[in-house]
């Protein structure tokens, strides 16, 4: 146990890059070649419904950075740090095993089985593998999951930066500078990506080097100091502009900016971490394992399936997988490289966040994740904290979320590096930058794909809302679905929505891999069925595991009956579509009729009961 407890980060490291290289050149290989048997002689939907809008054959490494773009926001970075509470262990086998095994199958089935249904949703996939009426309760069910996942990731923003004038300040300037980039591409005659680069690199330094002296003047920038219920409703404001606003004047350029930020930041994390080669503080197990934490307060099984989501397997990851993605394959075989490989390059960052959160002394990481009474109530001492407080020109304790102690984390990585000891406040604030614009993206993408969910369904009953081009539409749908998200950040907390988001996330995940299942049954694939069966199976019950427990050990007790309502919404949800895939394997199980899917393969189709 005490070799355990001094394991060094760059080990960590060579072992997650071993397990990911093996697990995608062997058994992500064999997914793509023998379960899924990808054929490119089979013409893609991008190639025989080209558009040149949402249908355009792409580059696979273009394709590869807009998808990776897409399902890792902030999930990987902060579940990994919240999860740290018990121990590192726990967390490094999820992330490893969960990806190659369970993440990774996720994102490549789902891909898979969205190409040979024209590129189009989980709901109509759900629609046409099982019935119609489970595929619209999944559409309901990815949008009760869009708002909780819209909440936890702002819950997280406004514990980092509320009261913070240099971290409000960095993450504010990145607003003018997105639309200064748009503006540049849309006027410019060839398009201006490598002048909008060169443009957000310079004012994205100039933003970090203007900090201190930001902070040294509140008589002109005091105005950035917001407290945290202000910055609460600040951001559903921010959601609601960046919904309703044209996606080439903010959406896309701070996608730009997201990726850019985040490939270099955590490359340069794994650069300083295998130049520093710091040990881990936190112990492989904590006695938080049994429950009681105060970051999480369920037992290391089943939370930490739920509090480490995307970083290990997502179920967000299926609005994406049947979104723009599949309308962009080039080929079949690319749907290995971007789905499987993305989701182990998420895996990969999701080690990052948790060295970075593990290589704290456990009671500075405790103090800066629990609430003030919570950590009195562990009786611990903080050591280095006084001094990082000191260093970064911030009060660090008491901001739950992970966020904080992320920041912390990477700038004590980086300040270690030779000549770096007295810039620690500056990669502070850059870390704190990073995962805000990271984070803020996810905000107004999901944002815009909950008001498109929300008036395609309403345009059920009324066509005219269903209208994308209609103002008052667009305006209205935006304006429901982020007050719904916004009010659960007023009223919420991470403790609470993060192990909501959490079970609703991860049920998603159960239910698009059971669904994977039953294409693959459909297609006479039997013998490989239980390589996505498995893991829909094991996780469906652990999250509902949670759920129960959640409902019953820490929502009802507080009274918290919105938090209990949509527990048992999402639950009783993933419970119908769930039935109703257990029914549609039963006949697919019993008949052997052949027939001609869209594209023309042989596979199996039976006509429900």
């Amino acid at each position: 146990m005490d070799a355990l407890n001094g394991l060094n980060a760059a080990t960590v490291i060579f072992v997650a890059l071993l397990v990911f290289a093996i697990g995608y050149r062997f058994y992500g290989l064999f997914l793509a070649q023998k379960v899924l048997n990808l054929n490119d002689a089979r013409k893609t939907p991008a190639v025989r419904f080209a558009d040149g809008h949402d249908y355009v054959k792409t580059n696979k490494y273009v394709l590869f950075g807009h998808h990776f773009a897409a399902i890792a926001a902030a999930g990987p970075l902060l579940g990994p740090v919240l999860a740290a509470q018990y121990g590192y262990m726990p967390g490094l086998l999820w992330i490893l095993i969960g990806c190659v095994l369970a993440g990774g199958v996720h994102d490549l089935v789902v891909l898979f089985c969205s190409v040979r249904h024209k590129g189009l949703s989980l709901a109509y996939i759900a629609g046409k593998e099982i019935d119609p009426a489970t595929g619209t309760v999944t559409a309901w069910s990815v949008l009760a999951i869009l708002l909780l996942t819209l909440a936890g990731l702002c819950i997280a923003v406004v514990n980092a930066m509320h009261n913070s004038l240099w971290s409000t300040y960095t993450v504010a300037a990145t607003l003018p500078i997105a639309i200064i980039m748009g503006l540049y591409m849309k006027l410019s005659k060839n398009g201006g990506v490598w002048g909008a680069s060169i443009i957000g690199v310079i004012l994205l330094f100039l933003c970090i080097l203007t900090g201190p002296w930001v902070t040294a003047h509140p008589e002109y920038f005091g105005w950035l100091d917001i407290d945290k219920e202000p910055l609460s409703i600040l951001l559903p404001v921010y959601g609601f502009f960046a919904s309703v606003l044209p996606v080439w004047l903010l959406l896309l350029p701070r996608d730009y900016l997201s990726t850019f930020l985040k490939v270099g930041t955590i490359l340069g994390l794994a650069i300083g971490i295998l130049w520093v080669m710091p040990d881990f503080n936190m112990p492989a197990f904590t006695s938080f394992d049994a429950g009681g934490g105060p970051i999480v307060a369920g037992p290391v099984i089943p939370f930490i399936f739920i509090t480490i989501a995307c970083g290990a397997l997502s179920g967000f990851h299926a609005t994406i997988g049947t979104g723009t993605t599949p309308k962009m394959i080039g080929t079949e075989h690319d749907v290995l490289f971007v789905g499987y490989g993305a989701m182990l390059l998420e895996g990969f960052v999701a080690i990052m966040a948790l060295i970075a959160a593990c290589v704290l002394v456990p009671a500075d990481y405790f103090a800066i994740n629990s609430p003030a009474e919570a950590f009195e109530a562990l009786g611990m001492k903080v050591s280095e904290l006084p001094a990082l407080e000191a260093e970064v020109q911030e009060q660090l304790m008491h901001r739950p979320g992970g966020s904080v102690s992320l920041a912390v984390g990477m700038a004590h990585i980086f300040s270690q590096i030779p000549f770096m000891k007295h810039l620690m406040a500056y990669w502070y604030h850059f870390a704190i930058m990073f995962e805000a614009v990271f984070i803020l993206s996810a905000v107004d993408a999901g944002t815009r794909v909950g008001r498109f969910f929300l008036q395609e369904m309403m345009g059920k009953i009324w066509p005219k809302w269903g209208d994308v081009e209609w103002v008052p539409g667009i305006i209205a749908t935006s304006l429901i679905f982020t007050c719904a998200w916004g009010y659960l950040v007023y009223t919420g907390n991470i403790s609470n929505i993060w192990p909501l988001f959490g079970i609703s996330n991860q049920l998603l995940a159960s239910v698009t891999l059971l669904i994977g299942t039953t294409v693959l049954l459909r297609m006479n694939r039997h013998k490989y069925a239980l390589l996505t069966g498995i893991p829909g199976i094991f996780m469906t019950v652990i999250t509902f595991w949670a759920g129960v427990w959640l409902i019953l050990y820490q929502y009802l007790p507080q009274g918290q009956y919105l938090l209990v309502f949509l527990s048992l919404f999402v639950m009783v949800m993933m419970a119908v579509v769930i039935w109703g895939t257990l029914r549609r394997w039963r006949v697919l199980m019993r008949e052997n009729t052949v027939v001609h899917d869209q594209y023309g393969e042989e596979f199996k189709e039976i006509v429900p009961e």
